[in-house]
């Protein structure tokens, strides 16, 4: 399995993130995450499911099912064998299969915790498909980071559902899918919203390895 590492050899933890449905490990969206996250010492590993890495060679093939695509974060895992904390999630679905996985490897030790940036809380335009079921009782350490104005999540329709306890949630004002502002209505620009996801990253990623 290839990875793309950022950051520090050592850093405060490892951070492992899978992208989203439909860009790759090195779109711009990921490129400008992994940089901001490697800004504030943190170890950032990318990684691309099979379907995606196929279309480096040409063979389109859609996204399957989250579901289907466990098997290949938990070999993700075992291939990085990475040294001290680690921390997994992911962007869009990236994020939503690493939270499917979360538990189970945090039970047994494997992971400090889970961090999703934009969750795909439903299908855009389909507000009462919600994909929540299995965040209701997660109990890993887990950090969401959510522009308010998603589409697959306003922060409107995220603050109406139960979502268990270790979830912890960053606003990010005007925020879209990719955590971009429009700044003349917001005032802020999509690298301030960057930054302010990698420094509460990086605090809560101190934190929760801290104990």
């Amino acid at each position: 399995m290839n990875f793309l590492l950022d950051g520090p050899e050592i850093g405060t933890a490892t951070v492992l993130l899978a992208h989203g449905a439909g860009a790759p490990m090195d779109s711009g969206a990921m490129n400008a995450i992994a940089e901001a996250l490697a800004g504030e010492g943190l170890r950032v590993a990318r990684f691309e499911f099979g379907y995606m890495a196929a279309r480096r060679s040409g063979v389109r093939k859609p996204p399957p099912r989250a579901e289907r695509l466990l098997p290949e974060y938990l070999a993700a895992v075992n291939a990085l064998d990475a040294r001290g904390p680690l921390i997994i999630g992911g962007k869009s679905m990236g994020g939503r299969v690493a939270s499917m996985v979360a538990d189970d490897l945090h039970t047994g030790g494997r992971i400090a915790g889970l961090v999703c940036l934009g969750y795909p809380f439903h299908p855009p335009d389909k507000p009462a498909q919600i994909r929540t079921a299995h965040l209701t009782g997660l109990k890993t350490p887990t950090l969401i980071c959510q522009g308010t104005r998603d589409q697959f999540g306003t922060r409107e329709e995220v603050g109406a559902y139960a979502l268990s306890n270790p979830i912890e949630l960053l606003w990010l004002e005007d925020g879209d899918h990719d955590l971009k502002p429009r700044k003349r209505i917001s005032g802020f620009s999509a690298a301030d919203h960057l930054q302010t996801m990698a420094e509460a990253v990086h605090a809560w990623t101190r934190r929760i390895v801290q104990g």
